[in-house]
């Protein structure tokens, strides 16, 4: 797997869209301070890849994907894996309760050639040749597929544990032992020698159970099974014995049945026949209807008489005339009498109207003129003042005159200039004016009110005669309506005579009332005597037909007494009839009786001689139910034989898988298959890191191990042999890359898709390096990436270590987010 470019969005310190492009790049450096996001780039890459990032320590802990307070964060990863280029995006939301979710996961080859410019702008479907993936689930099984680790294995071969390596260098045999266990993987034995020592313990459980099982079936051995078939065969036998017997019960049981049923339809004949007799007051219900029906008869003659007073009487109300036309005759009377009175009064109150309005006229002439003289006043003061200010005012051009010079104001000249006089008559003209003015004002002000009190008084007359015109107009109307009327004396006699017919027809109607009210009581009366005589007569009937199976006598209709009397004596001989042959039916049914109990008596010993209880009512069925009882129990020691056989088989298969599980525990113990698959991987980690030592020193170094211990062959020093402890800090870093190539390399081939390794990336803490060995460092890392086979990263904050990487990433950190630059060729 080779990345090309990879774009983040939201993701961690990445807040903002950032993309890191890796395009022809075979050697670079992710540089920068200390926490500002370099390692992100490759948490990036393994998230994209497989879901998760090795430092979270957790793969359900993708809300760390999330940048603090984002909402979302996407990741795009373009990568090279055998040749073929794909696109793998995975994008992470958080929703509105703050759970944390993949939303969307996708992985696709993209089109050999595609220019990745278009990846800013959307890829179309000519752009892939072939969609993957398009869930979680789906990309975390292809993604193996293509790129051929696992997760766990592509954070050792890919982006490599180099701490883990140089203390698995210098560490002691058994701690090597512990550390190669967790990097190759080998633990999965001891999983396996732990799986089988529990399968062994689950196996003994099982055993123990089925012991207990078997314990619980030793009941059913061959004398119980003996047992169950006889007693099956007996109550066989029952069943064919109740099955003969059973019939004849049942006959004698019938002919029992029927003897009773004789004897009491015998009993229930002789009750009816003797229960008839006549009722009490029989003789005297036909003579209280006919009573009841005189009566009725009476008060409806008594009802008509009543009706026809009353229609007289309606007849002579209605010829005395309409009571209230008369009452309005009367009321209009009174009312002329009322008007008459009011008009008199009118006409009063208009002539003292007409005298009012006729002085106030009078009184407001008399104003207007003394008005007239005041406002007359006033224009003569107006014109006096204005008379003072014009001499006024020639008197005070007097003093500027000149005997023998020209007037200034009419150009005439000035023959003597008059003496100038010593007062103004303005203040005595304006005095005047005032006084003429209040004079004025007042005079007004009379005539104003004495106009108003006219206008009152014209409204007041108004008034009066459209009030007195309208009591004429109203006495004139009804003079008109009384034209030809009787007087109030002839009509409150006319009215005193309706009255009287009145209480006299309302005394009428009572009697009417009274007489129906008598009527309808009768007819109630004579109903119920009629419906006591059908009732009885029913009664009769009812009695009757509850005997005519056994043919009574007819009865006489018209007389009730008869009827009962003639009934009565037929059912007394009747029963007496039937009294002498009951002791045949008596006799009869006993001897019913002790059939049924010889019968039973039988049935009771054959159940007894089967070991059961006595039957109830059906001792068929329950011998039946016996026989299948028993069936049930033979059939449930079969089963319980057959499961004893089949627990005895499971014990076998068990027993086996006991001993299997526990000789495998017993040979992958950790200082038998362990430690000779150890062996072995370790030499085959040696060699290849051995070669590749070799390389990386120019051939200085051979690395090989004896008795649990690493040591170097220098080449440079006749082949001594020196102990790891001996080695420089870069010879240290050299021997411990070796190692971690050599095991990357062992974990590819363990792959089942035949991993190809084209990118490694060493996430290493360099800083602790002194200048010597930080350049053998970097002499080794030109080296490997001179190789040419997979492509070289470091993530450093070294800069002497960085300069001699041709391309770097510069990674910065402001307060909201990570920045990324290119840096080099």
């Amino acid at each position: 797997m080779r990345p090309i470019r990879l774009d983040l969005d939201g993701f961690t310190v990445f807040r903002e869209p950032t993309t890191v492009d890796f395009t022809d790049t075979d050697f670079f450096a992710l540089v920068g301070p200390t926490g500002s996001g370099k390692s992100t780039v490759l948490d990036a890459i393994c998230f994209a890849l497989y879901g998760t990032v090795p430092r979270w320590g957790d793969r359900r802990a993708i809300a760390n994907a999330l940048a603090p307070s984002a909402v979302e964060a996407k990741v795009r990863l373009v990568f090279e894996s055998a040749g073929v280029r794909y696109v793998l995006s995975r994008v992470v939301r958080r929703d509105s309760k703050g759970a944390v979710t993949t939303k969307h996961a996708g992985l696709e080859a993209l089109a050999p050639g595609l220019d990745l410019g278009k990846l800013a702008y959307g890829l179309t479907a000519d752009d892939v040749a072939e969609v993957l993936a398009g869930t979680p689930g789906e990309v975390d099984e292809a993604i193996q597929a293509v790129v051929g680790l696992p997760y766990e294995q592509f954070t050792k071969c890919v982006v490599l544990p180099q701490g883990e390596f140089a203390a698995f260098l210098h560490a002691k045999p058994a701690e090597r032992q512990k550390i190669l266990v967790n990097l190759l993987g080998l633990d999965v034995y001891g999983h396996i020698r732990e799986k089988a020592a529990t399968l062994g313990t689950t196996a003994d459980a099982k055993l123990k159970v089925l012991d207990q099982q078997l314990t619980a079936l030793s009941d059913v051995d061959d004398a119980a099974l003996v047992a169950a078939q006889g007693r099956v065969e007996t109550l066989r036998a029952l069943v064919e014995r109740v099955e003969r017997i059973a019939p004849q019960l049942t006959d004698s049981g019938r002919l029992a049945a029927q003897a009773a049923e004789a004897l009491a339809a015998l009993d229930t004949q002789i009750g009816q026949l003797t229960a008839v007799a006549v009722p009490a007051e029989a003789p005297t219900l036909a003579a209280a209807a006919a009573t009841a029906r005189a009566a009725v008869a009476e008060a409806l003659d008594g009802s008509r008489a009543t009706e026809e007073q009353e229609e007289k009487l309606r007849g002579e109300l209605q010829a005395a005339g309409d009571a209230a036309a008369l009452r309005r005759l009367l009321d209009t009377h009174g009312e002329r009498a009322t008007l008459a009175v009011e008009a008199a009064s009118v006409q009063g109150a208009v002539e003292r109207a007409e005298r009012e309005h006729t002085a106030a006229v009078d009184a407001l002439a008399g104003v207007k003129v003394q008005a007239a003289d005041a406002l007359a006043a006033l224009e003569a003061a107006r014109e006096a003042y204005q008379t003072a200010v014009a001499v006024d005012r020639a008197v005070a051009l007097r003093p500027h005159l000149r005997a023998g010079e020209e007037c200034p104001v009419c150009t005439q000249t000035v023959h003597a200039v008059p003496d100038v006089p010593h007062d103004s008559a303005v203040a005595a003209a304006e005095a005047a004016g005032k006084t003429a003015r209040k004079r004025s004002e007042a005079a007004d002000k009379i005539v104003a009110e004495h106009d108003r009190t006219v206008r009152e008084l014209d409204r007041a007359l108004a008034t009066a005669k459209a009030h007195a015109q309208q009591v004429d107009a109203r006495l004139a109307a009804l003079d008109k309506a009384l034209d030809g009327a009787p007087a109030p004396e002839a009509l409150r006699r006319d009215l005193d005579a309706i009255a009287k017919l009145g209480r006299a027809l309302e005394k009428a109607g009572a009697e009417v009332r009274k007489a129906r009210e008598a009527h309808r009581k009768a007819s109630t009366t004579a109903d119920r005597a009629e419906e006591r005589l059908r009732a009885a007569w029913r009664s009769f009937d009812s009695a009757r037909d509850a005997l005519a199976a056994y043919a009574p006598p007819p009865a006489n209709r018209e007389d009730l007494a008869d009827a009962w009397a003639t009934l009565t004596a037929w059912a007394t001989g009747e029963a007496g009839r039937r009294r002498a042959g009951r002791q045949a039916a008596v006799d009869e049914l006993k001897s019913a009786e002790h059939r049924v109990g010889d019968v039973r008596q039988e049935l009771l010993t054959v159940f007894a001689d089967a070991g059961l209880p006595a039957p109830g009512g059906e001792p068929a069925r329950e011998a039946a139910v016996a026989l299948e009882r028993a069936d049930a129990a033979l059939r449930r020691i079969e089963e319980r034989r057959a499961d004893a056989e089949r627990i005895r088989g499971q014990r076998d298969e068990v027993a086996k898988e006991s001993q299997v599980a526990k000789a495998l525990a017993q040979h992958l113990r950790a200082d038998r298959f362990e430690r000779w698959l150890l062996a072995e991987a370790l030499d085959t980690l040696v060699d290849g890191a051995s070669r590749t030592l070799r390389e990386l020193s120019n051939g200085q170094y051979d690395l090989g191990h004896e008795k649990g211990e690493f040591f170097v062959v220098d080449h440079h020093d006749a082949g001594l042999r020196r102990a790891v402890r001996t080695l420089s800090g870069g010879e240290t870093f050299q021997a411990s890359l070796a190692l971690a190539l050599a095991l990357s390399d062992q974990l590819a081939g363990m792959s089942a898709s035949g991993a190809s390794l084209e990118s490694i990336v060493l996430d290493e803490g360099f800083g602790t390096l002194d200048a010597t060995t930080l350049d053998t460092v970097a002499a080794t890392l030109e080296n490997l990436a001179a190789r040419g086979d997979r492509m070289v990263g470091v993530v450093t904050h070294v800069g002497a270590l960085a300069e001699r990487i041709p391309v770097r990433f510069e990674v910065r950190r402001d307060a909201r987010t990570a920045h990324i630059e290119r840096v080099g060729l």
